[in-house]
């Protein structure tokens, strides 16, 4: 019981670094593009402005949400080889 225990709080704890990391690379991408963006074919109003506004788009977009899913697949995963290995 003591080692399922330990695993839950190692695994979550692993998990969270991992979607830290995700997370920030993403938001990073994000940024970068809208700075491409805004040299390319913008160029108009502030730039500190446009890109903002495009970053707090990002915080409620469908991706940001996917990025969640660094919990939930590897549970799920875990959780279906136990089944598989125990009761099939």
């Amino acid at each position: 019981m003591f080692g399922a225990v330990r695993l839950a709080v190692f695994g979550f704890l692993f998990l969270a670094v991992i979607y830290f990391l995700v997370s920030i690379y993403s938001r990073s991408i994000r940024r970068e593009k809208l700075e491409d963006e805004w040299d390319e074919e913008v160029k108009e109003g502030d730039r500190d402005t446009y890109i903002s506004v495009g970053m707090k788009d990002y915080e409620g977009s469908l991706r940001k949400k996917l990025i969640l899913l660094v919990f939930v697949v590897p549970v799920v995963v875990v959780l279906g080889l136990l089944y598989v290995t125990n009761f099939m």
